[in-house]
């Protein structure tokens, strides 16, 4: 497919380029020490990611430790009631852990043990990558140090106890709004004073190059599997596709998939309660071009340029930015980038669990009250949207806040 003279049979092969760019976004903007440190993981990546043994071994660990492929469950309740257009789910709510952030912390893990590292780094906001990487860390004795944030400590209890039963140490994040971006800045800073001796182990397609690119690659399983189970399912692709976007691993690695194919894709940010400044984190839709941590995409700003401040019910969704390549993308037009709020994330969260059997992750709800407004202006087709996680996270937070609908 050509698309704005970028030939998508070549683009995962061509973007980013050698110095980490999509387009004008990407890049690496770190010390001196840490633009070392991102020379050294690029250089082992590209050796390791064109090695037999890792991607045999990765494969391995794929299919025997974290249970891939995941399957795709066709919603037969949920279609019906909605019409004619027919709704299917790709299931990494049934990847190993609960969520999609295992396929690329495996990848990453595997990178450090190769690098010789004895330590991984990272930060967390929904828990979910905390609970893989702390997984991965466990799985190959490795170190762990996770970042979080309190207030996302306290929304998030299940998956604080099950990152320390896995042995990470947690390290709370007073700082700012205490969220996602704050656990980053902590991260980032951890890092910086001992990147000889670990690895940051980013948790999106996010920070400076390599990682929106490794990230990616790692993640782009996901649409591979989906893109080959569709159609061993329907003998075709579907009319569109849905993900939800924060920093974007899940949807990028989705989108990969699918990107040279004549499907409409959509990638769906959290409107939270509205959009006021400080009332959403929906930085594609909103946001201008900025540089932070590490890389320059689109970022919601203060009245000072700084990352303003964001709010999503979803606290793996409440980050001023996004992915360099999804800004990409969203300028180049090939994915149409949308919100959904609040209120429409949890009515979808209460539907798929009533009408399917499947408590999503609340991130998940996102993607899936969009697929489900996609599918009432549609009226025929298909619509395939990526379930990212599951909700057990959540419950307890959503039945508080919202009580039982």
């Amino acid at each position: 497919m050509i698309f704005q003279d970028i030939n998508f049979d070549t683009y995962l092969k061509n973007y980013p380029d050698a110095n980490g760019y999509f387009g004008k976004y990407g890049g690496a903007y770190v010390s001196d020490d840490l633009k070392k440190a991102m020379e050294e993981i690029t250089e082992a990546y590209f050796t390791i990611c064109k090695s037999s043994k890792f991607i045999g071994e990765l494969r391995r660990i794929r299919r025997e430790f974290q249970g891939r492929p995941t399957p795709i469950s066709y919603l037969e309740r949920l279609s019906t009631k909605l019409g004619n257009v027919q709704l299917y789910v790709k299931r990494e709510d049934l990847n190993h852990t609960g969520a999609h952030k295992l396929n690329h912390c495996m990848g990453e893990a595997l990178l450090a043990k190769y690098m010789g590292k004895k330590k991984v780094i990272a930060e967390t906001g929904a828990g979910q990558h905390g609970v893989a990487l702390a997984t991965a860390a466990a799985y190959f004795g490795l170190e762990f140090d996770i970042y979080m944030g309190s207030v996302d400590i306290k929304k998030q209890a299940p998956n604080v106890a099950r990152m320390k039963i896995l042995g990470a140490n947690v390290i709370e994040v007073k700082e700012g709004l205490a969220t996602l971006k704050e656990a980053v800045d902590a991260a980032f800073a951890a890092y910086a004073e001992d990147y000889q001796n670990s690895i940051y182990c980013i948790g999106s397609v996010v920070g400076p190059h390599p990682f929106p690119m490794m990230v990616r690659d790692f993640q782009s399983v996901v649409g591979i599997e989906a893109r080959e189970q569709f159609l061993g399912m329907t003998g075709e692709l579907p009319d569109a596709i849905v993900a939800c976007v924060g920093g974007g691993s899940n949807s990028m690695g989705f989108f990969a998939g699918f990107l040279n194919d004549p499907v409409d894709i959509y990638g769906v940010e959290p409107l939270g309660r509205g959009t006021a400044l400080g009332d959403h984190a929906a930085s594609l839709q909103y946001g201008t071009e900025g540089i932070m941590h590490g890389f320059n995409s689109l970022m919601l700003k203060d009245e000072n340029g700084d990352p303003a401040p964001v709010y999503s019910v979803a606290s793996g969704l409440d980050y001023p930015s996004s992915g360099p390549e999804h800004a990409f993308l969203h300028d180049l037009g090939r994915v149409k980038y949308d919100v959904i709020n609040d209120e429409e994330t949890v009515d979808a969260f209460f539907t798929l669990s009533r009408m399917e059997g499947i408590i999503p992750a609340i991130e998940s709800a996102h993607a899936v009250a969009y697929g489900i407004k996609l599918a009432k202006q549609m009226g025929k087709g298909s619509v395939l949207i990526n379930l990212s996680g599951r909700g057990d996270k959540d419950m307890d937070y959503i039945i508080e806040k919202y009580g039982i609908r």
